[in-house]
């Protein structure tokens, strides 16, 4: 029965990725995402870690996955166009960098959890309480610098949905708006003389 639902989870999971990496519209993709956040918090119930599993989905899905959307919603994708796809070159290019990489994780991953590694899986090294202990002392600056970083996306997209775009007026040039300023200064006794 593990077999299957890790089978079909799995399969979930590797497709939705697909989606999110090929699909143009960016709140389409993200949703997306939400389905491989949710198959991978089921993996990993599977494997005996049900706190991972929770916190995959309350923060991942229910928190970061949210911002993501404000920011995509904040930014109004939809005004811009996108390019037909690139140049023939820049895919060939990505696609080798890709295999390359994909290769490259593949091998790392073997060496360091191959078939020698299966027994030194504790109960102790999937346990809540070393999870805490190695998060908050030896990882405690990758954490907060994650945190930070997300940060300063949401305020340099905020940054960058204020900014006027090329060909937009200002409101303060637009005619039949009036600002804070042109306002106080068409105010009786508020001229300076």
């Amino acid at each position: 029965m593990e077999v299957a639902v890790f089978a079909i989870f799995a399969l979930l999971s590797v497709g939705f990725a697909i989606v999110v990496v090929a699909h143009p519209h960016p709140v389409k993709s993200t949703m997306s995402m939400v389905v491989v956040l949710f198959c991978m918090a089921v993996l990993f119930a599977l494997l005996g870690a049900p706190f991972v599993a929770a916190v995959q989905v309350l923060v991942y899905t229910g928190a970061i996955l949210v911002l993501f959307l404000f920011v995509l919603m904040l930014l109004n994708i939809g005004r811009e166009r996108a390019s037909a796809g690139g140049q023939p070159a820049q895919r060939w290019v990505a696609l080798v960098g890709a295999a390359f990489f994909a290769g490259f994780l593949g091998m790392l991953l073997w060496r360091t959890h191959g078939p020698d590694t299966l027994d030194a899986l504790t109960p102790d090294y999937l346990s809540i309480h070393r999870l805490s202990w190695e998060l908050f002392t030896t990882w405690l600056l990758p954490f907060e610098l994650v945190g930070l970083l997300l940060l300063v996306a949401v305020v340099a997209a905020y940054a960058m949905a204020r900014a006027p775009q090329p060909g937009e007026m200002t409101p303060a040039a637009q005619p039949g708006i009036v600002t804070a300023a042109a306002a106080e200064s068409a105010e009786p006794g508020g001229e300076t003389t």
